[in-house]
């Protein structure tokens, strides 16, 4: 080859990289953001323009369930919405992910590490070729989703170009999506109780300033209940703090199985409860409370293979916009004091507009 044409073919491919970069440097600024749909949206939209193909999904990774739920595509017919990875059959994204690294697939019927005739496949008439990418996203070397292209154009193979732009695109992603969870995570964990898992102190507040805010603009009321975990000290000093701890969530999870998902459900403080039920009669709301103590009478705690019975005392109370949130707590913990004055393991309800508890 002349000096020329070397010379001619540098430019050519130095103009060509100039090129992708330009392309590549928006992309990248966009990939870097918390907005998880944004970011399916470069991966269907954007991404299969710079490798000139014409399919793309994107999956993220559920790391408890160990499985792959689908967060965009721009396939005109049905893929899996779902993909576990628990198969008996490992396909190549599964694999993929299994090894963290980036599959190039020239033809699905013969790939080397497993074939996959069509009669096997679930979709394969819907693709005029059999190449794909398979690219595992990553973030601190733990796979956080998978992007897929497909139905390279016009070729028979991607390129190593493509190839270069897939990985490049593929960390950048898995850094932004291991981002976005690390964010979610964090947010989680600020508003909710770290034993119980349900709404703390703060969140529970919040709540109610809302549910009050809804009452006085469209009308209505709302219902409160304080709920009290009976003798947790002896618990705490007769069996350990480990058990009060095992009394704290067992009571958690049965109060909670007792309300709607529109209700919020708060650690409250200690071993104090507290339940918002918007648009609850106080009727509706005592059977609610009723249910709740039969609920945890009837279910002992076994520590070390010892029976440990435990109980609530429980205040119940109805409000309006009109209230502010503290006289609201402040009523329904008189209606709860009275319950542990009764006895314990029984409801008390508080009516604050006669100013009476019974």
């Amino acid at each position: 080859m002349s000096e020329n044409k070397k010379d001619k073919t540098a430019c050519q491919s130095k103009a060509s990289d100039w090129n992708v970069l330009q392309v590549i440097a928006p992309l990248v600024q966009q990939i870097n953001c918390l907005d998880l749909q944004q970011i399916g949206e470069i991966c269907v939209e954007q991404v299969p323009k710079l490798v000139n193909a014409r399919f793309a999904s994107l999956y993220i990774l559920d790391e408890i369930s160990e499985m792959l739920h689908l967060q965009n595509n721009n396939h005109p017919f049905l893929i899996n919405n779902i993909v576990s990875l628990n198969q008996a059959n490992l396909s190549p994204m599964i694999k993929a992910i299994r090894t963290n690294n980036l599959v190039i697939i020239e033809n699905i019927d013969h790939h080397k590490t497993q074939v996959f005739s069509k009669t096997n496949r679930k979709f394969p008439k819907n693709y005029q070729s059999d190449n794909c990418i398979i690219a595992p996203l990553i973030c601190h070397n733990r796979v956080v989703g998978v992007l897929n292209i497909s139905d390279k154009i016009d070729a028979d193979k991607f390129s190593d170009e493509d190839i270069a732009i897939i990985e490049l695109l593929r960390q950048l992603m898995g850094a932004s999506i291991g981002n976005i969870k690390l964010f979610e995570k964090t947010q989680y964990q600020a508003k909710t109780d770290g034993l119980t898992g349900l709404a703390n102190h703060r969140t529970f507040y919040e709540n109610l300033e809302r549910e009050l805010r809804r009452c006085q603009r469209y009308g209505g009321q709302l219902s409160i209940i304080m709920a009290d975990i009976d003798n947790l000290k002896p618990i705490n000093d007769n069996y350990g703090h480990r058990a009060g701890d095992m009394a704290i969530k067992r009571v958690s999870r049965k109060l909670a199985s007792c309300i709607r998902k529109i209700d919020t459900a708060a650690r409250y403080g200690g071993d104090e409860f507290a339940i918002i039920l918007p648009n609850t009669s106080l009727k509706e709301a005592t059977v609610v409370a009723e249910r709740m103590v039969e609920e945890v009478s009837r279910s002992p705690i076994i520590w070390e293979r010892q029976k440990i019975e435990v109980s609530v005392s429980i205040g119940v109370g109805q409000y309006d916009g009109e209230m502010c949130p503290e006289e609201i707590t402040h009523y329904s913990d008189e209606a709860l004091y009275a319950a542990k004055q009764a006895g314990k393991n029984t409801v008390k309800v508080c009516n604050p507009t006669k100013v009476d508890i019974k």
